[in-house]
């Protein structure tokens, strides 16, 4: 039945496993795809000319055949901070061992496109996995009662009808504070990161919270880019702050490079944290103290969370992972403890 054109085989089509069987293309396509109760004994005849013929079926149109596309899409709000590719890493291999694909979009920190894009996903894709997202909480909640499997990434909706696994970025920034406060830090500033950013909030409370540390926290716009921190940091110098924290390692070492250029030294005159131990330390000549989460776990956690309430629905409590202190090279005490201590 595999007859050769110009050297390749033909692939074999339900037609030549229902001319075999002795049933109609549309009886194989029942059997195959168990879309409708068929005659045991012709389901046997079928199934005994695919394993003759060697056919294999094409997963994407069972799939179809069925209401699904073997797709989860994944959305995230900039592809080109580090943080996300091991997440993406990770979603995607629990994806292929449940036999799905991925797709993957960018709102480029875009909260207005955001829903539109949700909405493109929820048409193509049998789950929406959202990394991250930046959207008002009325909006989650509208896609979150969509007859639609969703799950969320970083970002806790309390009483949205969708599950959700988060870093605990306050639980994260605690422990910066608390390694400055023990240094003999009392007067921090902070390079916040997007607006619209939920984890960028949680940051904030936990050093509106540092109160309990004895710190004083001033807190300057920025963004998320090495660009953004670099731009924001000639700022720092008027807060008389002895210590800086940024919302994640790209600002951080951005700010590092311009207060060298400033002729500030890091640590001896400014400690300087990150978030989310990107591994980009070569970028600056200092080891950044930061904080990080197993993006592995996340990435993985999340999909899973996804395949089951495709698969079973869920029903359960947000998760959240905890964040791990790396203390390295780029914090010190204070100017004046160091002094007092010598």
């Amino acid at each position: 039945m595999r007859n050769l054109r110009q050297g390749r085989p033909t692939r074999v089509t339900i037609s030549d496993v229902g001319a075999v069987a002795g049933v109609s293309a549309s009886t194989v396509s029942r059997v195959l795809n168990g879309t409708a109760k068929v005659d045991p004994s012709l389901a046997a005849r079928v199934h005994d000319a695919v394993r003759q013929l060697g056919y294999r079926p094409n997963a994407a149109a069972q799939g179809l055949a069925r209401g699904e596309w073997g797709t989860i899409g994944v959305l995230v709000p900039n592809l080109a901070n580090p943080y996300f590719p091991d997440v993406l890493k990770a979603v995607s291999a629990v994806a292929r061992s449940h036999g799905r694909r991925v797709m993957v979009m960018e709102t480029d920190e875009d909260p207005s496109i955001e829903h539109d894009l949700v909405e493109d996903l929820m048409r193509s894709c049998d789950g929406v996995l959202l990394c991250s997202p930046r959207m008002e909480r009325s909006e989650l909640v509208v896609l979150g009662a969509r007859d639609h499997p969703l799950v969320l990434l970083d970002r806790i909706v309390p009483g949205l009808a969708a599950p959700a696994v988060s870093a605990d970025f306050f639980g994260g920034m605690m422990l910066i504070c608390g390694h400055l406060a023990q240094l003999g830090h009392r007067r921090v500033a902070y390079l916040s990161g997007p607006e619209a950013s939920w984890a960028n909030s949680e940051r904030i409370r936990a050093l509106e919270a540092a109160k309990a540390f004895g710190l004083s926290v001033t807190i300057l716009p920025c963004g998320s880019t090495s660009r953004s921190g670099y731009e924001a940091a000639d700022e720092v110098a008027g807060t008389g702050a002895t210590a800086l924290t940024t919302y994640n390692d790209l600002v951080a070492l951005g700010a590092v490079t311009r207060m060298r250029e400033l002729g500030v030294r890091v640590p001896e005159e400014l400690s300087v944290v990150g978030f989310d131990d990107i591994e980009l330390d070569h970028v600056a000549h200092t080891s950044l103290t930061t904080v990080s989460v197993p993006r592995g776990q996340l990435g993985r956690q999340a999909a899973e969370l996804l395949e089951t309430l495709m698969t079973e629905g869920h029903d359960g409590e947000p998760v959240y992972l905890s964040m791990e202190l790396h203390v390295r090279d780029s914090t010190a005490p204070p100017p004046v403890t160091r002094e007092l201590a010598g």
